[in-house]
């Protein structure tokens, strides 16, 4: 099924900077008990993790986006590679990854990349980037580049990868999707409405076709979505959200909380508890995703080895 594109002009979506967003600095809220984050350890596995990831240069989205579960992932040799440099040309309100003009692209990046994969031993792993909007075709060629890298050096690890919304950058995506992947993740983020003031660089429409375009150009990729709640959306606009998922084929969604990184992001509006979020995923399967993981402290990435096993499980019971 086709989803339905919006109306908004480029006026409504063009990238802001954060200081003329104008978000007012109010504080934080106390977390409730079920936000639990653990500091990290400075040793162990989680030592040996940040040693490989700085031997070999890289950026991960773990330390710049502030991810309260580094630690849990660290200490297991988890990682999420963020590719194209630290510096984003989006100012997404909810985001803690620096706004601004990003240096050229590095062409030995994938090679990097690569050897930390195999180093790190992992069986799957996670690529994700930057918004690159001052490039012709938004970093396409070179996250594919980095794909085929990994692939090269360790063929038995899955790839998932995380990818911006390539907005008018036409044939983005299949240059992106000529190298095999597991899984295609693009995050809506949030609900339409929010869009203008939470991710007012993008359209909430045109990363609902990126979606559905992913599984017409290779039909054995999974697709997977993610959600922020308490931001301000109310439980039908959820609902319709997960509803226009399905209609993009979408595989697997995540729903986790919204945690402030700094008085300047999008205040929250309210900690969802826990048994909420466990409606949200008793209702996303009755929906039809192949997998929903929903709680607190959910995120796009995290187990997300154990949740492809389990995706590839329930496409094979879908098809016995």
């Amino acid at each position: 099924m086709t989803v339905l594109i919006d109306t908004l002009s480029d006026k409504d979506v063009r990238p802001r900077h954060p200081e003329k967003m104008r978000i007012e600095e109010t504080p934080t809220p106390r977390k409730p008990d079920w936000i639990r984050v653990r500091a990290p350890g400075l040793g162990g596995e989680y030592g040996k993790t940040r040693d490989i990831l700085r031997s070999h240069g890289l950026v991960t989205v773990c330390e710049e986006a502030g991810c309260p579960n580094i630690s849990e992932c660290w200490a297991q040799k988890h990682a999420t590679m963020m590719i194209m440099g630290e510096v984003c040309t989006r100012a997404c309100a909810f985001c803690n990854v620096r706004t601004g003009m990003p240096e050229p692209l590095e062409t030995d990046e994938g090679e990097r990349v690569g050897k930390a994969v195999a180093e790190l031993g992992l069986s799957h792993v996670v690529i994700t980037s930057v918004d690159r909007d001052d490039l012709a075709d938004g970093g396409a060629a070179h996250f594919a580049c980095v794909v085929r890298e990994v692939r090269a050096r360790t063929p038995k690890t899955t790839i998932e990868i995380l990818t911006p919304d390539f907005l008018r950058k036409d044939g983005a995506l299949g240059i992106l999707l000529q190298e095999r992947v597991d899984v295609f993740n693009h995050n809506l983020e949030t609900v339409p409405r929010l869009y203008p003031s939470i991710r007012p660089g993008a359209r909430y429409y045109h990363s609902l076709r990126l979606l559905e375009q992913a599984k017409e150009i290779d039909k054995r990729v999974f697709t997977k979505s993610g959600l922020m709640v308490g931001l301000g959306e109310t439980r039908e606009e959820i609902l319709q959200v997960m509803d226009d998922m399905r209609c993009a084929g979408v595989d697997f969604i995540t729903i986790g909380q919204y945690l402030r990184p700094t008085r300047r992001h999008a205040p929250i509006d309210r900690f969802v508890a826990p048994e909420e979020f466990d409606t949200y995923r008793e209702i996303a399967a009755a929906k039809g995703f192949l997998l929903a993981a929903s709680g607190p402290m959910v995120r796009s990435s995290y187990h997300a080895g154990e949740d492809f096993r389990r995706l590839q499980a329930s496409r094979l019971a879908q098809q016995s």
